[in-house]
């Protein structure tokens, strides 16, 4: 008979990436949480996990399947909350990974959803258009039976955009019989969409970049930032810093870095990136041959802005940042946190970093409920103020307990989910 306390192997770290890389984080920020630890393991088992088949007919007519997931980590605290994306190394482990930190994030900026987080296993570009519609409406009606605006509300993320969204929300409206807007974030603004939505992440990132910088008594005017991925996330905050009159020196993408020391024009790349999809071929900046160079470049304020595990052991030791602003999601490993917090490098952890964007889907949320939309003065006035509330507060208690700002985002985060759950109780 199996023990109360045995782990399905697909909840255990060992092989599993990102999931094993969530779970040693819950660890290390369990011996903080006091009474409430007794309620651990609900942090460490997803609510509910749906994997589901995604069959389409290609334009020449073949019938093609992509497997896709939606997994709720947590709805302690309000509706699940999480973007969808489409990318060819999309895993299980990561989709719950992805969900689990969103429950910490939004806890952590005290917006009142869950976390939850989806994606299919697919290259988008070698779709068309139509074919990437016809999947992202299938996938759609597959989870259309956990979705919801008050049940788990998706929205972009990576390789999904608004368009993406407004085919979601349509073919759920569909399914409803009437248009729910409030059921996607990320949506077209003639669709119910917010102002201010799209650039929010990376607006988010300048912000609490700018409040690190504060604290360590670093002026941005002038500072050297390397960033790596220059989409939503990276691109906007790169042109946030330099407008500010920092130096953006580095820009790493999916095909190659371009570098130039005296700070790139980040509005001429962002201009050639919408023309030729890379950085690549960039005339006014120095291309690196080896990727890996990008990590030992001397700058002051480094922003991974990509994918997961990106700093490892492996880079860890070359990099010379003093500030790491983590843009994207879990892109730093346990063992390389461990290597900059030895060598004094100040890391700004995802689940505080990167929450401008759920923080604008949330405003979004609210203006679909409400039918009553906001300017985009007010909505970057908001966000500004929760973003550097959230900072302060993690901040203040790093210093009390002597603990990373990883841990201490980690110990207001778990805590707020922790402290629902026991004041919900168990039912039935």
């Amino acid at each position: 008979m199996s023990s109360q306390h045995e782990i399905p192997s697909y909840l255990t770290p060992a092989g599993i990436g990102a999931w094993g890389v969530y779970l040693e984080q819950i660890d290390r920020v369990t011996p903080y949480l006091g009474s409430l630890a007794r309620w651990i393991e609900t942090l460490k088992r997803p609510k509910r996990i749906l994997i589901v088949d995604v069959p389409i007919e290609r334009d020449d007519g073949t019938v093609a399947h992509f497997e896709g997931y939606r997994v709720q980590h947590n709805t302690s605290r309000g509706p699940g909350k999480g973007g969808v994306r489409f990318h060819q190394d999309v895993t299980l482990s990561e989709v719950m990974a992805l969900s689990a930190w969103m429950t910490v994030k939004n806890a952590a900026v005290n917006v009142p959803y869950g976390g939850a987080k989806g994606g299919i296993r697919v290259d988008p570009k070698t779709l068309s258009k139509a074919e990437l519609e016809r999947m992202t409406r299938r996938y759609t009606s597959e989870i259309n039976i956990i979705i919801g605006p008050n049940k788990d509300i998706p929205a972009p993320a990576v390789n999904t955009n608004e368009q993406i969204m407004a085919w979601m929300m349509d073919t759920y409206s569909m399914n409803q019989g009437s248009t729910a807007s409030g059921v996607v974030t990320g949506k077209p603004v003639s669709l119910g969409g917010s102002l201010g939505r799209q650039e929010a992440t990376g607006r988010g990132v300048f912000v609490v970049g700018c409040e690190a910088a504060t604290r360590q008594g670093m002026d941005i005017k002038g500072a050297r930032i390397c960033v790596q991925g220059f989409g939503n996330v990276g691109g906007v905050a790169a042109k946030l810093f330099a407008e500010a009159g920092a130096k953006v020196i580095a820009v790493q993408d999916h095909v190659t870095t371009v570098v130039r020391d005296s700070g790139l024009d980040i509005v001429a790349l962002q201009a050639y990136v919408k023309k030729n999809g890379s950085v690549a071929g960039f005339e006014q900046a120095e291309e690196l041959r080896d990727g890996a160079q990008f990590w030992t470049l001397d700058c002051d304020i480094l922003v991974p802005a990509a994918l997961e595990q990106q700093i490892t052991l492996t880079n860890a030791p070359h990099i010379k940042a003093k500030i790491i602003i983590e843009g994207a999601n879990g892109p730093t490993t346990p063992e390389a946190d461990d290597i900059l917090h030895d060598k004094g490098v100040l890391i700004v952890p995802d689940v505080v970093a990167n929450a401008g964007g759920v923080t604008v889907s949330y405003f979004e949320w609210v203006q679909d409920f409400s039918s009553f939309f906001w300017t985009e003065d007010e909505i970057n006035s908001r966000l500004t103020r929760i973003m550097r509330e959230a900072f302060a507060a993690v901040w203040a208690l790093a210093q009390e307990k002597k603990v990373s700002l990883r841990t201490a985002a980690f110990i207001v985060g778990c805590t707020r989910v922790l402290q629902a759950r026991e004041m919900r109780g168990l039912y039935p």
